[in-house]
């Protein structure tokens, strides 16, 4: 399983070749045994098979190609609807409209998909988590007819691997681990942990290509800027609110 885990990999490109029912039962169940908060279990997951529900759905993801390629589409929601239907038909009031109960919802839904993901690539098959779906929330609650108490947290698309591709780099682990305290960073010190990322070729090829003068400002300037976050920011916002999470 370690080994597993080291060799993720993101596939963005997959087979045509179908999900066998019983086998995405079987990761599903994997899923749900995951660490749940009270073991409320508030999530919900979508699952997207239909063509034209992935031609809706392509949208809210920006039209990444791997939403309608990859056989199965997964959208993984905090979920509280469900809970706070039993609550009131058994006589118990929820107290689950804040933004408290939103987060708790949110790490019970995202623990369930990595379980998923690992499940998955355990049985051959490949993953990609979408990180847009929490920048167009607003459009898949129309497209999936998510209820008020639902919010979707994460998307992960899911199938048979039509690539090999290398692994993307990642920090050492001195930089990400800190132990008893936490252990802020001298300039000298975020040097020395970026070095290795900044010195790959495709990542200096990525400076060069967005005429930028480090690989910080394609992040800052390019990928994720600070327009586009507080734009995404506030539709989040609205969307909780519209739920019934503020």
């Amino acid at each position: 399983m370690i080994e597993l885990l080291k060799n993720h990999r993101t596939i963005r490109k997959y087979k045509d070749q179908a999900i066998d029912d019983q086998l995405l039962n079987d990761i599903l169940e994997a899923g749900v045994r995951a660490s749940t908060t009270g073991n409320m279990q508030v999530y919900s997951v979508v699952v997207t098979r239909d063509e034209a529900m992935k031609e809706k759905l392509a949208p809210c993801h920006f039209n990444q190609p791997m939403v309608k390629q990859a056989p199965v589409t997964l959208t993984f929601c905090a979920d509280f609807n469900r809970f706070n239907k039993w609550c009131r038909q058994n006589n118990a009031e929820p107290g689950y409209d804040n933004f408290l109960s939103f987060v708790t919802a949110a790490i019970d839904a995202l623990l369930v998909a990595q379980n998923v993901c690992v499940a998955a690539e355990a049985k051959g098959l490949g993953i990609c988590y979408l990180g847009t779906t929490t920048y167009l929330a607003d459009k898949i609650i129309d497209v999936l007819n998510l209820p008020k108490g639902v919010v979707p947290v994460t998307t992960v698309t899911l199938g048979y691997p039509d690539e090999d591709p290398k692994q993307v780099d990642r920090l050492p682990l001195e930089a990400v681990i800190h132990n008893e305290t936490y252990k802020d960073y001298t300039e000298e010190s975020i040097n020395d942990l970026y070095k290795e990322k900044e010195n790959l070729q495709e990542n200096k090829d990525f400076i060069e290509e967005n005429n930028k003068e480090s690989l910080a400002q394609v992040f800052t300037d390019v990928r994720y800027k600070k327009a586009d976050n507080e734009h995404f920011s506030k539709v989040l916002l609205d969307v909780l609110k519209n739920q019934g999470f503020m």
